[in-house]
């Protein structure tokens, strides 16, 4: 039994709403809990290994969160020195449990376009060549990681380091982005939520379709749709290819975080993106 004395999370619960029960969650990830205080009501506590993370986390929650009113919990409070967080609890129902083909599946992806276009279009800023530059960094970054592991020969390489060049070179809006937008950070019911904000922060705009567009929309173009529709406009042509460069950072942070953590999947899904690529 995880008690006050041992968790963190359960201690900051425990201060702020006094008596709590745990309720078993079998979808959260460990470091994520659910507890229900006697008034029955429902929050989330959630504690980071990395400051950098809370840090990130806290900010969103607190900066961004108005852009989001009812479609994101809300901070009820935290605790700096053990880096947990207490949220309110969304309800719904993880939108990757929802069945792939159902008309479900299609209302989903179109709400979390609707949902992400309002986040997108109160926080952005006109075309510049900083955020360009920035994106480049980060994938020379994960490059270096992957030659240094040995993960990549000279070909995949030179594909790589040429998607950053373009990325480099590009001028392109930002916006305040998710940054692990998918399925498995949305919530469905009578209300859609969207959770997971530790890697939020200002990027470049069309990454925040990238995990999408590699994972999921190209074995189910029609979610594609649905989801742009949502949002609000397509993509122009320009911004299509930059999605591609953007696949590069896909392909390489999986590589190495596959590699990493001897996730098989994660590796695989990695090759799959640079086969595309090349």
């Amino acid at each position: 039994m995880t008690t006050a004395a041992d968790d963190p999370r359960i201690q900051l619960a425990h201060d702020l709403l006094g008596t709590v029960e745990i309720v078993p969650d079998p979808l959260l990830p460990p470091r994520v809990v659910r507890v229900v205080d006697v008034g029955g009501r429902h929050f989330v506590a959630k504690q980071h290994d990395e400051h950098d993370r809370y840090a990130r986390e806290l900010h969103a929650y607190r900066a961004w969160g108005t852009h989001l009113n009812g479609h994101a919990p809300k901070l009820v409070g935290r605790h700096d020195a053990t880096r947990a967080l207490l949220l309110t609890a969304l309800a719904g129902d993880r939108a990757d449990t929802v069945a792939p083909g159902s008309p479900e599946e299609e209302l989903a992806h179109y709400e979390a376009g609707h949902v992400l276009g309002k986040l997108h279009r109160a926080t952005s800023m006109p075309q510049g060549g900083t955020v360009g530059a920035a994106s480049a960094q980060r994938l020379q970054s994960w490059i270096d990681r992957a030659v240094h592991a040995d993960l990549i020969h000279t070909a995949e390489r030179n594909l790589l380091n040429h998607h950053a060049a373009i990325l480099d070179n590009s001028h392109m809006d930002s916006a305040v982005c998710h940054l692990d937008y998918q399925p498995r950070n949305w919530l469905v019911g009578d209300a859609f939520g969207i959770c997971d904000f530790e890697h939020m922060r200002r990027d470049a705009r069309i990454r925040d379709f990238a995990r999408l567009e590699f994972r999921r929309w190209q074995a189910a173009p029609h979610l594609r749709t649905a989801f742009l529709d949502g949002y609000g406009r397509p993509l122009n042509d320009t911004e299509q290819r930059l999605l591609e460069s953007f696949g590069a950072i896909e392909a390489a942070t999986a590589l190495v975080k596959g590699h990493k953590e001897n996730d098989l999947t994660l590796s695989a899904h990695g090759r799959t993106v640079l086969s595309r690529l090349t």
